[in-house]
């Protein structure tokens, strides 16, 4: 550092300043340091950064599913902000699985790790308490954990599930179906909120909520989608339009609804939630619900990062959890209207 320093006419706090991605390093000065950088092909030794800082510089997030495109499109998002503010991510995808879970949040505690981002579906919020009771700066996505016990980001699923059944309620149709209410196999709160919305949303229009019409999933895939899909059009009172929970879902009960020669929206409207990229391309578009995903991971990245720092340099002093929840929007497209 200082023979960069040296070649670039400035000090080596300066030239930490630029290797850090410190904005207060004015352009002209940044840019020579980049160029005596490159030139003497400097590379930071993290080993002794980590000593001499105590910080790795290193976050970790764990996900439930990396081949959700919500989650691969969450992970690459707080990929992106991490780097931003010269943080690396280690990734962890758990399956969903309570043991998995558990066994990520032990190994975790004490390794070369500043943080960690945590999506649990299937912990007991006892053992989420336990683990959040450690060193490690936690926060958390999703509504898993009580408000309360640690930075959560969360978005308005029950208002985001209100919207959206009212939207289907607002173009003619009366016998509203939700496909990926909450079951024994899918302990997701989420699903139970968004339960909640669709259920406000008919009740506040005079219809009645009927659970022949409310199906239960045992996770977010086009397959289970498609089953459900297939068991409410078996059913006495075939829906004029479903809600689905998650883009996935509402995947499969395209398919569905296309092999029993039904067509869309004509005779059934269809509703998802996630806008994943699948959606914006499929026949027809799907209408669904766009959570701010970029504020999402901004959120969860910064807020951790404002933990590591504040636990480095007030250790003493407590800081009261906060709930950050970003904003959504109903996008509606050619599976609810033409």
């Amino acid at each position: 550092m200082k023979d960069v320093a040296a070649r670039a006419g400035v000090s080596t706090k300066t030239v930490s300043n630029v290797v850090r991605g410190w904005p207060n390093v004015a352009p002209a000065t940044r840019e020579r340091v980049q160029q005596a950088l490159t030139e003497l092909d400097y590379r930071m030794n993290r080993s002794a950064q980590t000593l001499k800082s105590g910080h790795s510089h290193i976050i970790t997030l764990v996900v439930p599913w990396l081949d959700s495109p919500y989650f691969a499109e969450i992970t690459t998002l707080v990929m992106r902000e991490a780097a931003t503010l010269a943080y690396s991510v280690i990734v962890e995808q758990t399956d969903g699985d309570a043991a998995r879970e558990r066994a990520v949040l032990s190994r975790l505690t004490g390794q070369l790790t500043d943080g960690l981002i945590y999506s649990p579906i299937s912990l007991e919020t006892s053992e989420i308490q336990s683990a959040l009771t450690q060193d490690l700066p936690v926060v958390v996505f999703g509504e898993r954990v009580p408000f309360g016990m640690c930075d959560q980001i969360v978005i308005d699923n029950v208002e985001a599930a209100r919207q959206v059944t009212k939207h289907l309620i607002s173009i003619g149709r009366k016998r509203i179906a939700m496909i990926g209410s909450p079951s024994a196999g899918l302990p997701e709160r989420s699903a139970a909120m968004r339960l909640d919305g669709y259920v406000q949303a008919l009740t506040e229009a005079g219809l009645s909520p009927s659970p022949d019409m409310q199906v239960d999933v045992q996770i977010f895939s086009r397959a289970e989608g498609e089953r459900a899909m297939d068991e409410l059009l078996v059913g006495a009172t075939r829906p004029d339009a479903v809600f689905c929970a998650s883009d996935l879902l509402a995947m499969g009960a395209l398919r569905s609804i296309r092999r029993h020669g039904l067509h869309v929206p004509d005779d059934i409207a269809v509703a998802g939630f996630d806008d994943i990229e699948e959606g914006r391309f499929s026949n027809p578009t799907l209408t669904t619900i766009r959570p701010n995903k970029v504020a999402i991971a901004q959120s969860g990245v910064r807020s951790l990062i404002d933990r590591i720092q504040w636990a480095s340099d007030y250790r003493h002093t407590s800081v009261p959890p906060r709930r950050i929840t970003p904003d959504h929007e109903l996008v509606v497209r050619e599976s609810t209207t033409r």
